[in-house]
């Protein structure tokens, strides 16, 4: 038996601020942040699992984690997994705490760092890679795994019992395809906002060189300079190479179709956070407006009942689901089945600090377990912060290689949290 005995939470942050990664339209200044929790078991393994923010305002959801703490503390790991989709429950629906939501916010963000920290101690328990774990679960056990309420009006458990049966004699052949070839990805290290001209063409041309086939930029910032930076990669990376873009929700509906019609003659495969993720008929507006470019959205998206709205709507082309903007990886797996039953590829949001450790395994899970293809998906990817983890990703030729350690991939070195821990960590008394 393994008993959780403790929850201990970290504020961790990277001071990418200096650098400008991860700039964009909207965030300007960011430091990547990672709102951590450690799951103490009485058997000598800890569960590690954490939300991802970008500076300011960490220390709030490490607050709300603590909050939360007593719907897993001094309970066996076997009683929480067996009925995974309770002990969901019961973390979004504490009687007072959901009042500070519900399903959104810094009380969900909490949420999904200890519910990704249960999965990583359960797959350490299992000697399994969570992908892997997920993999090896039947059809009804995967269920089991979801709180089905609100979403049954779009997707039944008996309806996603039948999209997962259909794929589950061929699982193994998928799992043995993705060991050999690995998940196909984009780059958006090369596009941050910030950057000047001449670092993007060098990232560029280093990308193509590593075997980058697929890149995003970022826009919103004017349209001249959206222009120019949109030249600048085509001329890098050529027009066979695919090329996105990414406005990060700076725009309202009307003054996003008018930008868009400037950055037609780059071929952009889509438009990713046009406008407000909340706004699902202007989602569907833009869609509409700019077609045949296609509209993705999905990182700021807060929970499932959203994305249910956006999929119900036509509202999007690609669904960027995250791994911890939603309450962890149960309202993950409700989302990929939404997913595959409207037909839309699931393209995971990444990025961030840790964020390409956690998504390796849903998309792992969605092409072995729900949607049984490849067909116009990729998995976005950014190169920094890796060496912050135990198990970092590995990436050849633009696509994801397996992650073969148990657990959820999530686990920092304890030399990187002793040096970025917020205020008193070594990077930050240097700073």
């Amino acid at each position: 038996m393994t008993r959780i005995v403790a929850l201990r939470t970290l504020d961790v942050r990277a001071p990418t601020s200096r650098t400008l990664a991860g700039s964009d339209a909207v965030h300007a200044d960011p430091d990547y942040s990672a709102a951590y929790a450690v799951l103490e078991s009485d058997a000598g393994v800890a569960g590690h699992g954490f939300t991802f923010t970008i500076g300011r305002g960490n220390d709030l959801v490490c607050a709300a984690i603590e909050a939360l703490a007593p719907q897993v503390l001094g309970r066996e790991l076997d009683e929480l997994t067996a009925d995974f989709a309770t002990c969901h429950r019961r973390l979004t629906n504490e009687s007072q705490l959901r009042w500070l939501g519900p399903d959104k916010g810094v009380i969900h963000l909490a949420t999904a760092a200890i519910v990704n920290a249960i999965w990583d101690l359960w797959a350490k328990r299992r000697g399994l890679p969570v992908w892997e774990l997920v993999a090896g679960l039947t059809p009804e056990e995967i269920v089991g795994l979801i709180d089905w309420r609100y979403l049954t009006d779009a997707l039944t458990p008996d309806q996603a019992l039948d999209l997962l049966r259909a794929h589950a004699p061929t699982r193994a052949a998928r799992v043995a395809e993705l060991r050999r070839d690995g998940y196909p990805a984009y780059i958006t290290s090369a596009g941050w906002l910030g950057y000047p001209e001449e670092q993007v063409r060098q990232l560029c041309r280093d990308a193509l060189g590593a075997g980058w086939t697929s890149f995003k930029a970022k826009v919103g910032i004017d349209v001249a300079s959206d222009v120019r930076r949109c030249a600048v990669m085509r001329e890098e990376i050529g027009w066979e190479h695919t090329l996105m873009a990414d406005a990060n929700q700076v725009w309202d509906v009307p003054q996003a179709i008018e930008w868009l019609r400037h950055l037609e003659p780059f071929q952009l495969r889509w438009i990713e956070e046009p406008t407000s993720p909340d706004d699902v008929l202007g989602h569907a507006a833009i869609r509409r407006a700019v077609a045949p470019l296609r509209v993705a959205t999905g990182e700021h998206c807060a929970n499932k009942v959203l994305f249910k709205q956006l999929l119900q709507a036509g509202a999007i082309d690609y669904c960027q689901v995250d791994a911890c903007r939603l309450g962890g990886l149960n309202e993950v797996l409700a989302v990929l089945l939404l997913a595959a039953r409207f037909g839309v590829p699931v393209c995971p949001h990444a990025g961030g600090i840790g964020l390409c450790e956690y998504v390796q395994h849903i998309s792992a899970i969605d092409y072995v377990c729900v949607s049984a293809s490849l067909d116009d998906r990729t998995t976005e990817f950014a190169d920094h912060l890796h060496e912050h983890f135990l198990d970092p990703v590995r990436v050849r030729a633009g696509r994801y290689l397996l992650p073969e350690r148990p657990g959820y991939s999530a686990e920092m070195r304890p030399a990187s949290l002793a040096a970025l821990v917020y205020p008193d960590g070594s990077e930050w008394r240097r700073a």
